[in-house]
């Protein structure tokens, strides 16, 4: 019986290692990562790439942080390489066109941008790639308050105007652009041009009415994103008006409206008022208890 035992612990024993060994060596399924890659470009100064990396994961698509990828320009080569950037809580990642890639970005007039991500133990690896047109984009403001915006692409070594190219014309504030008239966008003619005038007159600028004009072409499937700004003194002047020895409700305590400190000392002595009320009338009930004894 001993022995029938043995055999059978022994059986056990080994099922078990095969069963463990079995779901060591089947590894979690890695999931897919996806990356897009957008260009922009600022005053026709140095170009910048923008990546963002996304996953769906129960369900959702999901910005990822903390996913390390590499950036080369027109072929994964050490002369090529724009540099390594890691993701932020967006999923997102800038890197600026480097020096070291002048070069190569002069010799033609259309780019690809490669990103590439070695994968990890979450996510398998994977790549993407952009292809733009090199371009460049003018404005300009007339007397009569038309602003013109240009579109040119680099055609061998020529900058020539492009027709049909969708563009915005606004005004930049703080938090997001105006367009300059109710027309959302503007088309560009034969000549690369496209005009509309000026109707924020009573936008507020700086102190010497200063606004800035944008000119933006934003995810074009050929150029990406340019941007372009120019100052006018089209708004009006701002004048700051402080109000810190006045009387106001964002004053300090001192300088508070005196209705507003009326009603506050009116409520602090009707409060302490009744309490105090409260408290005589307690030690008179209680006088009048011991006299009743």
């Amino acid at each position: 019986m001993k022995q029938f035992n043995k055999i059978i612990i022994a059986g056990l024993s080994i099922l078990l290692v095969f069963t463990s060994f079995n779901g060591f060596s089947q590894a979690a399924e890695k999931g897919d990562l996806s990356i897009a890659i957008n260009y922009f470009i600022l005053n026709n100064k140095v170009p910048y790439l923008m990546v963002k990396t996304t996953a769906k994961i129960n369900g959702k698509f999901t910005n990822l942080s903390d996913i390390k990828l590499k950036l080369y320009l027109d072929k994964d080569s050490a002369g090529t390489f724009i540099g390594d950037v890691i993701t932020n809580e967006k999923g997102e990642a800038c890197a600026n066109i480097p020096l070291s890639v002048k070069k190569e970005w002069a010799s033609a007039v259309k780019h690809t941008f490669l990103a590439t991500f070695a994968g990890n133990n979450k996510f398998d690896a994977n790549k993407a790639d952009l292809t733009v047109s090199r371009a460049k984009l003018l404005i300009d403001a007339g007397s009569d308050k038309t602003v013109t915006a240009t579109v040119y692409e680099l055609k061998d070594t020529t900058w020539t105007p492009v027709k049909g190219v969708e563009l915005i014309l606004a005004v930049k504030r703080l938090a997001s652009d105006i367009t300059i008239n109710e027309t959302p966008t503007f088309t560009t003619d034969s000549t690369g041009k496209a005009s509309g005038d000026f109707k924020r007159d009573s936008i507020p600028g700086d102190v010497n009415g200063n606004i800035t004009l944008v000119a933006k072409i934003s995810d074009n499937d050929q150029y990406g994103n340019l941007r372009i700004e120019k100052t006018v003194p089209w708004g009006a002047k701002f004048v700051a008006v402080s109000d810190f020895n006045k009387r106001s409700l964002f004053a300090t305590r001192g300088k508070a409206p005196i209705w507003l400190m009326f009603i506050a000392t009116s409520i602090i002595i009707a409060v302490w008022s009744i309490l105090i009320m409260l408290v005589i009338n307690i030690f008179k009930i209680r006088k009048i208890g011991k006299e009743a004894l």
